[in-house]
């Protein structure tokens, strides 16, 4: 049952009505799940409730298996079918339900539900007993059996029966797992894993071992076999870590002599000593295909590490090959490790379509065999996540990131695996908008992994760089630029200047200095780490797109429009092959705000259209990803003179940013001011006053709401500009001016605008 709902669930469907009259075994005791009809789609709809109201909406489930999340009419998970297996597996021991109230009505089962705790499989059975003609046989079996639930299967129901669904087993496949620990006499997860209960299931598991004196006959003519079986074994794992050996001593050897290049004091050619390693060990390894595999795919993984992209991807195409050549003789570990690391050197070089190619065909050989090697189908789930996430396939991604975290967390016991996973599934809340969301959960990854890690961690360093990106979208600057000093301090300290870790922590901080005008040090950061990565990852990387975008926002905050088109015509180039992913619609986004902050409104509106259609696509429509389009869209419209129409979009674009946000974030703030503006232009007088309360916002945390306070003063103060109040309005205007001036020194396209308003009034 359990490998029918966990297919559902590989498919993105929750049942949502599992109980024993929708489970059918057949007579060659194969497993069918019935009655589909109210199942569900895992995707982002299913963060809204499905019935808003209490009680009058039609139940799509059956109350005796709901859980209390499908009772309260919250969202349905994953884990909504862990609580009804839970359920079907209480009855299946005890033959009756978890909740047995003193009322029989709906209400009280509900409230039991909800509320109550259930009661333990072995209690059930205890309490089930009492009938006046109950003979002492059914007694005693009855007890028996109360005795064999107590324990392991107890805690499991319990633990699968948890109020709270982040307390349950994290994926059905990990409630398959503990029951079949339990049926092979091992720790079962559900409970904790002391040492004297751990030593009790090892002598419970090998008590015929102990008394099975009389098969020594036949244990000893089945050991010849297994005896030669284990030798190959050992002479083929004997061979590859000898190889392996090898290749390290050889690269110290090289190295003691200088490297091969000018004698002992010649600065190390790491790069060298890798390429003399590997052909010293094609040579010596020739008739050795698995250890050749191997070995390349540890260099590869190097390389990798060194930003060595390009290279270490052809290494791990000939790793490929190797392994396909080897057909059924490949170790599965092998072929799992070779079409991870073949998909992360994809995704290294911007091409998440090959990745996933290279990565999605060993699914069913990762389901096969993730109890047997879980350290490696959870770094292959985690990586095949990557690939979709980076491809715009959220909700492929999710799932994919869920089984990998459920594999560290419950089965392996990987600590830094697990601050992993949480942080990818961080990841996919900041791709959806969610900040706020996003930068709790990098910061409880964070935690996590200083309290059972270490500080310094390599880990640390991304989950600082994201906390930091996160911040800088929530427009706090200054946690940001903290944040994100942080992690070029420690990624640094950790691989020195050239590391693919220190140069993305870099471009964070360049674009944190862009924000509040240190012009000067982001363009030399970007210039900087668009050419490592052109020279390692190709021109047509995604990350050199992000770099041509930030120099277009240098050159658009020190007023030199041209250059900064041409900086998103060429970050836009970089992407063509990219032409409906987010990332364009971003940079049509930012071509569009020079082109309307240099009066070329008509194609501004172009690259605003196709930036719309992009994120519709991506997110759907009402999410805050389009409500940011829509708000440029109607100050668009409104200087083109298309007044009902950006009415419209800019009432639009502050609705859904105010709901997603609230009302004091920086976008939020943008938004209403930009239909403040367009309002109070044509004579609105609550626009004007909107405009006030904008203007008397002040936040030295957040540079982005400053600027919000900035344009709405200047803003207000023009239209003031005639009659008795014009030299007030002149004074606000000259106020203003020396704001900007004191907290922008390098200029900034918030001074000009400032100083075009303020023209007006002169």
């Amino acid at each position: 049952t359990c490998d029918a709902v966990s297919h559902a669930h590989a498919n993105l469907i929750v049942h949502r009505d599992l109980k024993p009259s929708n489970i059918l075994v057949t007579p060659h005791e194969e497993v069918r799940l019935l009655d589909f009809g109210i199942a569900k789609l895992l995707d982002t709809a299913d963060l809204a409730p499905e019935h808003p109201g209490t009680g009058t909406g039609l139940r799509a489930f059956t109350l005796h298996y709901a859980a209390p999340e499908q009772v309260r009419g919250e969202p349905v998970t994953t884990m909504t079918d862990v609580y009804a297996l839970g359920v079907v597996l209480h009855e299946l021991l005890t033959g009756c339900r978890p909740y047995a109230p003193k009322r029989g009505t709906d209400a009280a089962f509900e409230e039991e539900i909800v509320a109550g705790e259930p009661t333990r499989p072995s209690h059930a059975l205890l309490r089930a007993g009492g009938r006046a003609d109950e003979s002492v046989r059914e007694r005693a079996l009855r007890r028996r059996l109360g005795r064999t639930l107590a324990g392991d299967l107890d805690n499991i129901v319990l633990k699968a029966l948890a109020k709270r669904p982040e307390q349950r087993y994290a994926s059905v496949e990990a409630l398959a797992l503990d029951i079949a620990r339990y049926r092979a006499g091992k720790p079962v997860l559900a409970r904790p894993q002391n040492i004297g209960y751990r030593v009790g299931k090892y002598v419970t598991r090998h008590r015929w071992v102990l008394t099975a004196t009389l098969l020594v006959a036949l244990a000893l003519s089945a050991s010849f076999v297994l005896i030669a079986w284990q030798a190959r074994q050992a002479v083929r794992e004997a061979s590859r870590a000898q190889a392996l050996q090898d290749f390290v001593i050889g690269l110290f050897e090289r190295a003691g002599n200088g490297g091969g290049s000018g004698g002992g004091d010649a600065p190390l050619d790491v790069r060298g000593l890798l390429d003399a390693g590997l052909q010293r060990g094609e040579r010596e390894l020739v008739h050795q295909p698995i250890a050749r595999a191997e070995l390349i795919g540890v260099v590869a993984r190097l390389r990798l590490g060194m930003g060595d992209y390009r290279p270490a991807l052809a290494l791990l195409q000939q790793q490929s090959a190797l392994v396909a050549a080897l057909g059924g003789d490949a170790p599965s570990s092998l072929r799992l490790e070779s079409a991870t690391e073949r998909g992360r050197a994809q995704l290294a070089v911007g091409a998440p379509d090959a990745c996933i190619a290279a990565t999605s065909p060993l699914g069913k050989l990762a389901q096969r065999e993730q109890r047997q090697l879980p350290v490696q189908v959870a770094e292959y789930w985690s990586q095949l996540g990557l690939c979709r996430r980076a491809a715009g396939q959220v909700d492929v991604a999710r799932p994919l990131f869920q089984r990998a975290l459920a594999l560290r967390r419950d089965v392996i016991g990987d600590a830094a695996g697990t601050v992993q996973s949480l942080s990818d599934l961080a990841g996919l809340r900041a791709d959806a908008g969610q900040f706020a969301e996003a930068r709790d959960d990098y910061r409880a990854a964070l935690r996590q992994l200083r309290a059972n890690v270490g500080a310094r961690h390599p880990l640390a360093v991304g989950l600082l760089r994201d906390m930091c990106l996160a911040q800088r979208s929530l427009g706090d600057t200054v946690g940001a630029e903290r944040d994100c000093g942080s992690a070029l301090a420690l990624a640094r300290e950790l691989h020195g200047d050239g590391h693919p870790a220190t140069v993305a922590a870099r471009r964070a901080l360049a674009s944190i200095e862009v924000d509040i005008g240190r012009y000067g040090e982001a363009e030399q950061a970007l210039r900087t780490t668009r050419a490592w990565t052109a020279a390692h990852a190709g021109p047509g990387h995604p990350d050199v797109a992000d770099d041509e975008d930030g120099l277009a926002r240098v050159a658009w905050e020190r007023g030199q429009a041209d250059e900064a088109l041409a900086h998103l015509r060429a970050a836009r180039e970089r992407l063509r092959d990219q032409g409906k992913s987010p990332a364009t619609a971003e940079l049509l986004s930012h071509e569009a705000i020079v082109l309307h902050g240099t009066g070329r409104d008509a194609e501004a509106l172009s690259r605003l259209q196709a930036a719309r259609a992009i994120r519709v696509a991506a997110f759907g429509e009402g999410t805050p990803r389009v409500a940011e389009i829509d708000t440029m869209l109607g100050q668009v419209d409104s200087a083109l003179g298309n007044d009902a129409r950006a009415l419209a979009e800019l009432q639009a674009g502050e609705r859904v940013a105010r709901a997603a946000f609230g009302r004091d974030h920086p976008l939020a703030l943008r938004a209403r001011l930009a239909l403040a503006r367009h309002q109070a232009a044509r004579g609105d007088r609550d626009a004007l006053a909107t405009l006030d309360a904008l203007a008397a916002i002040r936040s030295p945390r957040e540079l982005g709401v400053r600027r919000v306070a900035w344009l709405a003063s200047a803003s207000a103060a023009s239209l003031r500009c005639k009659g008795a109040e014009r030299e007030r309005a002149r004074a606000t205007l000259r106020v203003v001016a020396a704001e900007v001036r004191n907290a922008l020194p390098e200029g900034s396209a918030v001074e000009r605008e400032v100083a075009a308003i303020g023209a007006g009034c002169h």
